[in-house]
């Protein structure tokens, strides 16, 4: 069994990406921890490696050398049917772009993750609609993407990533599509999900938007440059 301890762990990790004959370091020797119940945003501008450490925690890449441990479990060894695993246990994912199916309905979209922890209909149907009522969307279940705000998509988005209680949701410039306004409604509800214990990471190039987390980790270059609690 995994020792306690941090919920994501970095040490010195490095990302080398081959381009013709360049050698890209997305990441250069980063290390950090994240506990459990952390509200964190990672920042920087474009290029400067923070969607690299996004796709690390994520487990939707592997470092060219370091460790990596998510709930004590180290993750840079492992094949591609153990992360599967990690990262449909463990993590929810919301990116900018929601990734919604659009011949599915609301609830279809946020039952889906449920089916492949091998729920029956019912009880997928039950957490499905909870969720939705909790985030306020209730009244959309039967809804098409199509006939939803981008408002309302994200958080659709954001509840097929809560829908299986996941320890930690990561989310990567999840307000980039948005106007600001139904941008900071969005970043409030991170703010409920993550009052009732569930870790967020923010990624993002956007200082008001990293600014609403209670820490603000910043990358430049590949390297952390400022490690800031509020």
């Amino acid at each position: 069994m995994p020792e306690p301890g941090p919920l994501v762990s970095l040490q010195n990790v490095h990302r080398y990406y081959a381009m013709g004959d360049t050698e890209v370091r997305a990441l250069d020797g980063v290390s950090f921890t994240i506990e459990k119940g952390e509200f964190v945003s990672i920042m920087g501008p474009s290029g400067s490696g923070k969607s690299t450490c996004m796709n690390m925690i994520g487990c939707l890449d592997r470092p060219t050398s370091g460790e990596i441990l998510i709930g004590g479990t180290g993750t840079s060894q492992m094949n591609e049917t153990e992360l599967a695993e990690i990262r449909n246990e463990t993590i929810g994912f919301v990116f900018q772009q929601y990734h919604l199916i659009a011949n599915m309905n609301v609830l279809e979209n946020v039952m889906l993750p449920l089916r492949y922890q091998g729920l029956p209909l019912h009880e997928r149907r039950h957490r499905a609609r909870e969720v939705l009522e909790r985030i306020g969307l209730g009244d959309r279940i039967k809804h098409l993407p199509h006939e939803l705000s981008g408002g309302q998509k994200q958080r659709v988005a954001i509840a097929r990533a809560t829908v299986t209680k996941p320890a930690i949701v990561l989310a990567d410039e999840p307000t980039g599509a948005l106007d600001s306004e139904t941008g900071q409604s969005v970043i409030d509800l991170f703010g409920e999900i993550n009052r009732a214990g569930t870790t967020i990471i923010i990624v993002t190039h956007d200082p008001e938007i990293g600014g609403s987390a209670r820490r603000r980790i910043h990358i430049r270059d590949g390297k952390i440059t400022e490690d800031e609690r509020v």
